[in-house]
């Protein structure tokens, strides 16, 4: 049952039984308006939470922001804005298995998002970062895989590539993401790739 519903039948639970529905329904309907406006107020305060969470983020109070997000979550447990950002935050603090999982929750609830390259992307990151270097670009592949033009994701695969030595494959993700406007992927083609 949706929380309308349930709200709905509380209200409608307190009529005196046997009575029209006119009568007594002014206490019923208050009752229920009150409940679905706490219901509104809930979820304004999860885009508050949100929202808090990003200006943090942005001053770099990385535990406030994550605090923030969780409270969203907490409120909206589809929000995957919040579950991305959230894992973004967890980065940042170097909890890479937080924010690998931030990014699973919202790669496995929202696979077709616009956006989901930039999960993958970001796990890729994340477990760069522990070590998993073929976990990372099988990460980086599926950004691409999804997004042939995510010059970042190039950019990210090779220097992956680079350090499991691959790099032939490393000079072409490098080149191709200097050929989508990475600036400093063509500084390392001319380093390592001539």
């Amino acid at each position: 049952m949706t929380r309308r519903t349930t709200a709905l039948a509380a209200a409608l639970s307190l009529l005196p039984l046997g009575q029209p529905v006119l009568l007594g329904s002014t206490t019923a309907l208050a009752t229920a308006g009150a409940v679905l406006s706490t219901q509104a107020a809930h979820a304004q305060s999860a885009d508050e939470f949100f929202n808090r969470g990003n200006a943090k983020g942005d001053l770099g109070d990385y535990q406030g922001a994550i605090a923030d997000y969780t409270k969203a979550i907490e409120i909206n447990p589809q929000d995957a804005a919040a579950y991305y950002n959230r894992g973004n935050a967890k980065d940042e603090l170097g909890d890479y298995q937080g924010a690998i999982s931030d990014y699973n929750r919202v790669i496995k609830q929202y696979p077709n998002h616009p956006k989901i390259h930039d999960a993958y992307n970001n796990r890729g990151l994340s477990k760069y970062k522990l070590g998993d270097y073929q976990g990372a670009i099988a990460d980086f592949n599926k950004a691409i895989e999804i997004n042939p033009q995510y010059a970042i994701a190039y950019k990210n695969r090779g220097a992956t590539k680079e350090l499991v030595g691959d790099l032939k494959g490393a000079c072409e993700d490098w080149g191709k993401a200097s050929s989508l406007g990475v600036q400093d992927a063509a500084g390392w083609v001319r380093k390592q790739c001539q």
